[in-house]
């Protein structure tokens, strides 16, 4: 019996999407989002034009669904770390720093996408900021909740230094020696921590 075909247009046109979503989003890590034209995506993702505009109508789309796919990474990651320690937070704590500082200590890291794109946009209404601006809101509101179960003094103002340190190490990653991200991460949460208990 022959296979149906009903889906197979909206399979062809998830591909495409996938495919110059993915070619974008490597080319704008690498490069940057604003050096990277939408000529550029269409000549590496091998697409026509009117394929990218048809499933992004615009590069700020594009960008935005790029930081989006980025996202959607960084916290599934998080979540499966978060998983492992349901009743440990300062464990669970350890475990995001170490995978954290592993990213960060990458040969081809050029840092915190969301970080890199909001500089490159400065006007608050610009899509790719929002979701950055979104991304950034997030990561203080979980480590807030690791800081409740810390039992600290003041959790939102631990929440927001973790945060500090995080992503400071996201635009450091030129300060830093081979292996030593994990460490220095942890130490200074760890002296944050102490801190806000005495």
């Amino acid at each position: 019996m022959p296979k149906s075909t009903a889906n197979a247009p909206a399979t062809g046109a998830k591909e495409v999407r996938d495919r110059i979503l993915e070619t974008a989003s490597e080319l704008f890590y690498r490069r940057g989002v604003r050096a990277v034209g939408v000529d550029l995506v269409v000549e590496k993702s091998g697409v026509a034009k009117t394929s990218l505009y048809r499933h992004f109508g615009t590069k700020d789309e594009l960008i935005a669904a790029f930081l989006k796919r980025e996202d959607l990474d960084f916290w599934s990651t998080w979540d499966r770390v978060t998983e492992q320690y349901p009743d440990d937070a300062s464990a669970e704590l350890d475990a995001h720093l170490k995978w954290i500082g592993e990213r960060v200590g990458r040969e081809n890291y050029r840092g915190c996408p969301q970080i890199n794109t909001a500089a490159e946009f400065p006007e608050a209404d610009h899509p790719a900021r929002k979701v950055a601006e979104t991304h950034m809101r997030e990561m203080r509101r979980r480590l807030k909740t690791i800081a409740e179960r810390l039992a600290v003094a003041a959790p939102d103002r631990l929440a927001g230094q973790l945060t500090v340190l995080i992503n400071g190490a996201f635009v450091s990653m030129q300060a830093f020696e081979q292996g030593e991200v994990i460490g220095l991460l942890r130490n200074a949460a760890h002296a944050l921590i102490d801190a806000s208990r005495s």
